[in-house]
């Protein structure tokens, strides 16, 4: 090697050295992990699979997703129980925050039967399990109440997410600085003034990650609803894998469906979470 050769060496190395930093700092670089990954994770169930003889049949799975009539759009049994799982999360995530900010509001107040009715809520749901409780309410209440299954399930998983959104609540709530009450008192709010234009606007911001991951939790926690016969996403999954053993596939979709759904929030939330501030 020549000494005309050494300088053109120490202008690569540069160049190679420039292009490493830039790929570790680039999002392709996250992309080409996770592809990498999941590409392992692919090729070792594929091996799994061959091993246990299985006979994968994925063309299969699109005619229970959707299909085309005459140009017309026709759900499968899986969006369908889909639109049944939006239907009980959409009404339990509203509720759940209710039950959640008025139990933090309790154990906030002054008045000692308040705190206790909070306390005896929290440490019962807190402390038995989400499929119990279903049980529970659908059937010992439900009769006695005389509300239909779906109405069961809503209320299951608006009283057990509520409990933890309401320990989300209150440690925003008591996050905000004592001068910011002191404050609204001073201009003349009284408690409900000062929660609704002062506290809570600023607690949100705070407690929106936390309440998103809850939020989160619901949709997931949705799926033990299939036990008491509602056909959503999970248990239009299980009345298909019982009538054509497509197990895999079909477990795999489900899976993906409910990742997506999740993805989706969690997005969203961060866009709106950087809106805010």
């Amino acid at each position: 090697m020549t000494d005309v050769d050494f300088p053109i060496m120490t202008k690569l190395f540069r160049l190679l050295k420039k292009l490493l930093i830039c790929l570790k700092n680039s999002p392709l670089t996250d992309i080409i992990k996770f592809l990498l990954v999941g590409g392992a994770i692919i090729w070792l169930m594929a091996r799994g699979t061959e091993r246990l003889g299985y006979n994968w049949q994925w063309y299969r799975v699109p005619r229970y997703l959707f299909s085309f009539e005459n140009g017309n759009f026709i759900p499968g049994p899986l969006i369908n129980g889909l639109m049944v799982t939006f239907q009980i999360t959409g009404i339990s995530l509203p509720l759940a925050f209710a039950f959640g900010l008025i139990t933090a509001f309790f154990r906030l107040s002054e008045s000692f039967l308040a705190k206790i009715l909070a306390r005896i809520y929290l440490e019962l749901i807190r402390n038995t399990p989400l499929l119990i409780q279903l049980f529970f309410i659908y059937f010992v209440l439900s009769p006695i109440l005389n509300i239909s299954r779906f109405a069961s399930a809503v209320l299951a998983l608006s009283l057990f997410e509520g409990a933890y959104a309401s320990e989300i609540f209150r440690a925003g709530i008591i996050s905000i600085h004592t001068g910011q009450w002191e404050t609204a008192r001073s201009l003349g709010f009284n408690t409900f003034q000062t929660y609704q234009h002062v506290i809570l606007p600023q607690a949100i911001r705070r407690i929106l990650p936390p309440l998103t991951s809850q939020g989160i939790s619901l949709i997931k926690d949705s799926a033990l609803v299939s036990t008491i016969a509602i056909y959503d996403l999970t248990m239009q999954g299980q009345a298909i894998i019982a009538e054509t053993y497509l197990t895999f596939e079909l477990w795999f979709t489900i899976a993906a469906i409910y990742l997506f759904i999740t993805a989706t929030l969690s997005i969203s939330i961060s866009i709106m979470e950087k809106y805010m501030r």
